[in-house]
């Protein structure tokens, strides 16, 4: 297997399940020095012991400065750097807008667009020149869904947020993109609430809005990941990748 992240340092938050693992994994398969952030401690010792020796797996809430200064400072104690930065982290709270509370609001928002610009922010002393970061927004940013208004926004935000550090951060030799996946098997379905049969009907709804007919694989998002990562795309800067099985041009 071509290492195309030997002896480089690839941080990823929310890198203890869904898209999160699966990059966390690809990056150590190719190489990498691994560091992870999550808000499970059970998950995050077993996606530890699956991405292999020498993983750094930190429990830190990243909607607070204080948990994104405490994450950065143990990276930085252990690794000295980022080569790569996957901003991956975020929570999906289905809400109808007429029921939408403060609370709900704002830990989206906190956790979504405010964890992501400052993690970015208070880590860039440790991203090195010709490093990547990578934001993950979603199709979500583009393509209306019912019940899902703040989380829609948040999207929209992380795409934007892309682009415009995309520019601020190129004299430095850092490339920022952003990238859109389409419906993934994840986790994080299992967290919105809904009782079983309702999620089963959804999820066939919706991937019969995909052309493939099917929800991506956690590890067809993260390939794309480590494209944006790694030299093969040296001259991709501020760009948004959709990851969505052709479901946008439906």
């Amino acid at each position: 297997m071509t290492q195309r992240f030997k002896d480089k340092v690839a941080v990823i938050t929310g890198g203890n399940s869904g898209i999160g693992l699966a990059a966390a994994k690809a990056f150590a398969r190719e190489g990498a020095k691994v560091a992870i952030t999550g808000r499970s401690e059970d998950t995050l010792r077993a996606a530890e012991k699956e991405i292999g020796a020498g993983t750094l797996a930190l429990q830190a809430d990243l909607s607070k400065l204080a948990g994104i200064a405490a994450f950065r400072d143990r990276v930085r104690e252990t690794f000295g750097r980022i080569d790569a930065l996957f901003v991956n982290h975020g929570v999906a709270i289905p809400g109808a807008f007429e029921s939408v509370s403060e609370a709900h609001f704002d830990e989206m928002v906190d956790t979504n667009v405010k964890g992501a610009f400052f993690t970015i922010q208070k880590t860039l002393p440790l991203l090195t020149r010709d490093s990547a970061v990578i934001l993950n927004a979603s199709i979500n940013a583009h393509r209306a869904n019912s019940a899902g208004a703040v989380y829609a926004l948040t999207k929209a935000a992380i795409v934007n947020l892309g682009k415009s550090l995309a520019s601020d951060l190129a004299p430095r030799g850092i490339r920022v993109n952003v990238i859109s996946p389409g419906p993934v098997e994840t986790p994080i379905f299992g967290r919105m609430g809904f009782p079983e049969e309702q999620m089963r009907q959804m999820k066939e709804q919706v991937a019969g809005l995909v052309p493939l007919k099917r929800f991506a694989r956690p590890d067809e998002i993260a390939a794309a990941v480590l494209f944006l990562a790694s030299s093969e795309s040296s001259y991709v800067v501020g760009s948004e990748l959709i990851v969505d099985g052709g479901m946008m041009r439906t």
